[in-house]
């Protein structure tokens, strides 16, 4: 049964939200097996390693640039109609909130997307920081945070009502975008062979990169034969967790992909730690720690909505299609990221070097 057909039988937003679902279980299924994270990435990076976090996170990113830009190429999925490309993009937000964001992830010990992982395997500790998140996110987005978020993005825009495509601005071909995948794809196993990192994490860590990409291709599939307007996207929580709040506090949801992809992650990582018997709760081990993590998650949550997504909207699904401002903004992640961790976490251990 195609989607015309299907859509006979189902409602449009119900079948954007049973999109969501799909795509959120087969991410969280793969980000818990393969223990997929930015900010262990970035941390280990920080600290002059190429490590295995590196290599889990360079195999996701690279498999998600392979099949979306392989999807573009084959007819599947089209670039220019993804809703963050569509948009205006905002340099000063990509800056001021990727550095927010990678802050506020090594703060949190975790970014939005692997909190919600965790949460489901029983971490209270990201169950509360992911609720922060959620609601400093909403606040960001339409409460008491928009006007100074809507300033600091208005500050330097893209120009023309539209973002920017890397490939296009730098003249070359849409093949182009494949070719640099498969290139780091092919340092990324370099490290996995050096790391010894083993062949189910390889394969889960690639399944992250395919659920972005299958985002992309329904939301589009749909997107055609939809009688409304449907937004093309993928995998993203800024957004979705802000509205799967509202989702649950208002008399009058309203159903779409975003809806789906939350919970969808959340089912994914909770089947997949049962399986490996690692469901356990876990807390947070002092007052200290406590503050930390609301703080990260706060920065988090206003960085996100700031930087136009996530470490893993920005990092992966804007990435993946090469938008300008998502890659400004992963890159100053990163940034934020070491910084922070160097101010933070390795001040201790350079004392002790130096004494």
């Amino acid at each position: 049964m195609d989607l015309v057909s299907l859509l006979d039988h189902v409602d449009e937003t119900l079948l954007a939200s049973l999109m969501g679902l799909v795509t959120g279980a087969v991410f969280g299924v793969a980000a818990q097996r393969s223990a997929f994270c930015l900010r262990a990435a970035t941390v280990e990076f920080a600290r002059g390693k190429l490590g295995p976090r590196v290599a889990v996170w360079l195999l996701a990113f690279s498999t998600a640039l392979v099949w979306v830009q392989s999807a573009h190429l084959s007819g599947l999925f089209r670039v220019e109609e993804a809703r963050m490309m569509a948009v205006t993009g905002s340099w000063s937000g990509a800056i001021l909130g990727g550095l927010m964001f990678g802050a506020g992830m090594v703060l949190a010990r975790g970014c939005s997307g692997r909190l919600l992982v965790l949460a489901a395997t029983g971490n209270l500790r990201a169950v509360i920081s992911g609720l922060i998140f959620a609601v400093v996110a909403q606040m960001s987005l339409h409460g008491w945070l928009a006007p100074v978020r809507a300033w600091a993005a208005g500050l330097w825009v893209t120009p023309g009502g539209a973002n920017v495509n890397l490939l296009h601005a730098a003249g070359l071909p849409d093949g182009a975008g494949l070719v640099l995948g498969l290139a780091i794809a092919a340092l990324a196993v370099v490290l996995v062979r050096l790391n010894r990192v083993g062949l189910p994490v390889m394969v889960f860590a690639s399944g992250v990169g395919f659920a972005v990409a299958l985002g992309w291709v329904l939301t589009f599939s749909l997107a055609q034969v939809a009688f409304e307007p449907v937004a093309v996207t993928s995998a993203t929580f800024s957004g979705p967790s802000a509205n799967t709040l509202m989702f649950f506090l208002t008399e009058d949801p309203v159903l779409g992909f975003d809806i789906g992809l939350v919970p969808g992650v959340f089912l994914g990582a909770l089947v997949s730690a049962w399986i490996g018997r690692e469901l356990r709760f876990q807390g947070f081990e002092g007052e200290g720690q406590m503050r930390r993590s609301m703080t990260g998650a706060a920065l988090m949550g206003f960085g996100a909505m700031l930087a136009g997504g996530c470490a893993i909207g920005a990092g992966l699904t804007g990435g993946s299609i090469f938008v300008a401002t998502a890659w400004l903004a992963l890159f100053c992640m990163w940034v934020g990221a070491g910084i922070t961790d160097w101010l933070v976490d390795q001040v201790g251990t350079r004392g002790r070097v130096a004494a």
